[in-house]
């Protein structure tokens, strides 16, 4: 199991959009997924899971993963945290 904190640097949050590209990348991988934010824990592989955080900008939590690909999800979790969810389908 590892664990990593982030921060949501987005201007609008973890709103549907980004809380679908976050589930969709996460559902590549065959870890468990947990978000841990403000007492809470959620299934990171569910969107209604992801929506019920509310998390704006400037949000603190800490990503949990466990299972044979844990570092690559992790990585691209990550990764999508850092790039504030642009992708390269995003318009």
């Amino acid at each position: 199991m590892i664990k990593r904190k982030v921060t949501v640097e987005n201007d609008s949050g973890l709103h549907a959009r980004p809380a679908s590209i976050l589930v969709k990348t996460a559902s590549q991988f065959a870890s468990d997924f947990r978000i841990h934010m403000m007492g809470f824990t959620i299934n990171g592989k569910s969107i209604l899971g992801v929506l019920t955080l509310a998390a704006e900008c400037g949000a603190e939590m800490e990503l949990e993963l466990d299972g044979p690909d844990e570092n690559e999800a992790l990585e691209a979790l990550v990764k999508l945290f850092e790039n504030k969810f642009k992708t390269n389908d995003s318009v």
